[in-house]
């Protein structure tokens, strides 16, 4: 089965009666107003405010397939199932059904021959939450009893007594012990339970959560050779359904989100948790996963899209997919990195030295560093790449069509860019080998630091360094490298939280006042540089808001003044601040703002800022001094913003400028 077949099926599965969702589109790989991450790596990510209460426009059962990209598994591709870009096939429930209906849905869309994935119902296996005692919630017991009934209506395991369940706990415990002959195990917070931020101590305050049920495909104890057995003791003695030596493999969790994280008190310093006001489901499953599962082959690189491109580079590069262990794993990490950089470039993501533009750039230049090692020097085979996944892609997502001569554009010159820089640092290496080579007593050895350095400033990688010294008879000091790029990885990792902390994740009355004042900041910008001027990005936190938006030339200090001027009186104003649903050509027509690039539903959720005196049940939208899609949320009127002042403006890129603003303790 094909990824297009798969996706399809499972949108129809969840459109039909009687589970009657209403499909979505994806949210762009860039998140609006989501402070709390530079990338939406999940289903869930643009839902937060309807799993926290708010109305979706399009009812409380909603699916779709999302776009992800997630950019901490970047260093894990080159085995058969890790990707950094995936899209993941998802559903929801907003205060509606929940685990019943949930899992007896999946279970059959999984097991079913014309409607779903038709997979083997012996083939699979799940696991439930065990309880937390530092929390206090309880073990899963429901999910337990409604896959013992889903298993045994398929008579699995039927001749050995029906279903078991095995409480496993710990996923080492699971290595100690192993299967135990059975089909339904439990495991702790760190495997069943779901948050953006991980287990319950890691969640910030007014963070959604819950216990989750997973379900795993397993193919088979022996390789496809049927002899060699999958699993490595390395992983544990004894294998099982969390077991990463291939033999499972997770293709769907529906997470049970009903908890909230509270803000820590004295007598409960890592805050506890609440009931949300409605029990929601969030369901997500990679489709590439379930595609491989399907076609009962482990290597999610030899589903259909991917092993397209993957056949192009055998032609390009001469070399059989596998012809050796580095083959495969090159080829692999190629075509993952340049999927998921067309998918970034298309969602307005472009090559930079910081945040996603470095991303994207590390990306592109490890693709290319791999078909480098595989004694490639052109950039030949790059646009076929390129062109395959635009078009495997487009009869979906329709804009890469449009947007296929930029994405090209920009992968090329970022290519071309880093082939200069490894001349760069190939002379600096060799240069660094000469001085030792005619100095007495010099060690041949390339220090940790040069070799960090190599990478830092030439993009180096570590590989290339040693293959290259090794070439001279030099020793590369790789213990040394490592050190120093965890240290750089755990400093942008806490420059990163430190940037994102707060956000509209916890709702709280900052973050809220400061998303109100950046949309006044953004109808300022317009009056005083003139209607042409977007927003290009955005990133809202308890501390400071942050706009970019396209103009060209540096905004002077009197333009400055004149948008702070403006923002400030329409607060003094105390303009009440709507919330309204309606059709989206409705809104287009008001002028209501919306994100570059993003797409809509047919429905959507708009705030309006004015005038004075309009209300919900008569809004003034013709009238209103600021009208824009968004989820929220808002101060309900701009006089509880407080005083707004632009901290910093500064170019962000070529054509975009970048707004600081912050909320001063002055009065207006």
């Amino acid at each position: 089965m094909e990824l297009a077949e798969i996706r399809k099926r499972y949108l129809e599965f969840f459109k039909s009666a009687p589970r009657n969702h209403a499909i979505i589109p994806s949210a762009p790989l860039v998140p609006e107003n989501d402070p709390t991450t530079l990338f939406t790596g999940s289903g869930m990510q643009p839902l937060v405010p309807y799993l926290l209460g708010q109305p979706h426009p399009e009812g409380k059962r909603v699916a779709d397939s999302q776009k992800s990209f997630r950019a901490e598994d970047i260093d894990e591709v080159g085995d058969n199932r890790h990707t950094t870009f995936f899209e993941m096939l998802g559903n929801w429930s907003f205060g509606d059904y929940f685990k019943r209906e949930q899992l007896s849905w999946f279970f059959e869309f999984l097991t079913s021959d014309k409607k779903g994935a038709g997979l083997d119902p012996e083939r699979l296996y799940v696991t439930v939450f065990a309880g937390d005692p530092e929390t206090g919630i309880e073990r899963d017991e429901e999910s337990v009893a409604i896959w013992k009934k889903l298993f045994t209506g398929k008579n699995v395991d039927a001749m050995t007594g029906g279903p078991k369940y095995v409480e496993l706990g710990s996923e080492q415990n699971g290595g100690e012990v192993g299967m135990q002959g059975g089909r339904i195990f439990s495991y702790d917070v760190k495997k069943n339970w779901w948050s953006r931020a991980g287990v319950p101590s890691k969640m910030p305050a007014g963070e959604p959560g819950g216990p989750d049920s997973e379900v795993f495909y397993d193919f088979g104890e022996f390789a496809e050779d049927g002899t060699t057995p999958r699993h490595n003791e390395k992983f544990g003695k004894f294998c099982h359904p969390n077991c990463d030596c291939g033999r499972f493999l997770e293709i769907g969790n529906s997470v049970f989100m009903e908890y909230k994280k509270l803000p820590a008190k004295p007598n409960s310093p890592s805050g506890g948790f609440e009931k949300l006001a409605q029990r929601n489901v969030d369901f997500g499953g990679g489709l590439e996963r379930i595609t491989a599962a399907a076609n009962n082959d482990s290597d999610v690189f030899k589903v259909d899209i991917l092993h397209d491109v993957i056949s192009i580079l055998e032609k390009e590069i001469k070399k059989d997919y596998t012809e050796s262990e580095k083959t495969t794993r090159s080829y692999r990490v190629i075509t993952d990195h340049f999927r998921a950089a067309v998918f970034l470039i298309s969602d307005g993501v472009l090559p930079a030295n910081k945040e996603r533009g470095y991303v994207l750039r590390r990306l592109i230049r490890k693709a290319v560093f791999e078909a480098h090692r595989l004694g490639v020097d052109s950039l030949r085979w790059m646009d076929g790449v390129g062109e395959t996944i635009v078009h495997s892609y487009a009869g979906h997502y329709h804009d890469l069509a449009e947007k296929q001569n930029i994405i090209l554009k920009e992968l090329r010159g970022e290519a071309a860019k880093f082939f200069t820089t490894l001349e760069g640092g190939v002379k600096l290496l060799y240069g660094l080998m000469q001085e030792r080579t005619v100095s007495p007593g010099q060690k041949k050895e390339i220090t940790g630091q040069e070799a960090f350095d190599l990478f830092t400033v030439h993009g180096f990688p570590l590989e290339l360094t040693i293959e290259k010294a090794g070439e001279m008879g030099f020793s590369v000091d790789a213990e040394g490298f490592k050190k120093l790029f965890a240290q750089h990885r755990d400093l942008s990792r806490t420059a990163s939280a430190g940037q994102f902390k707060g956000g509209l994740a916890d709702h709280s009355e900052k973050t809220m006042r400061l998303h109100t004042a950046h949309h006044l900041l953004l109808k300022a910008l317009q009056i005083v540089l003139g209607p042409t001027v977007k927003q290009r990005g955005s990133n809202i936190t308890s501390e400071r808001l942050r706009m970019d938006f396209n103009y060209d030339g540096k905004m002077t200090e009197e333009q400055k003044r004149e948008v702070e001027r403006i923002v400030n009186e329409k607060i003094a104003e105390d303009l009440p601040v709507l919330r309204n649903e309606m059709p989206r050509e409705e809104a287009e027509k008001l002028g209501a703002e919306h994100e570059f690039g993003q797409k809509y539903p047919d429905r959507v959720s708009v705030y309006s800022i004015g005038p004075k005196g309009a209300t919900l049940e008569a809004p003034q939208l013709d009238r209103a001094f600021s009208i824009e899609f968004c989820g929220g949320p808002h101060v309900t009127h701009t006089g509880e913003i407080g005083h707004f002042k632009i901290a910093k403006e500064e170019a962000s890129s070529a054509g975009i400028r970048r707004i600081r603003g912050v909320l001063g303790s002055g009065t207006i």
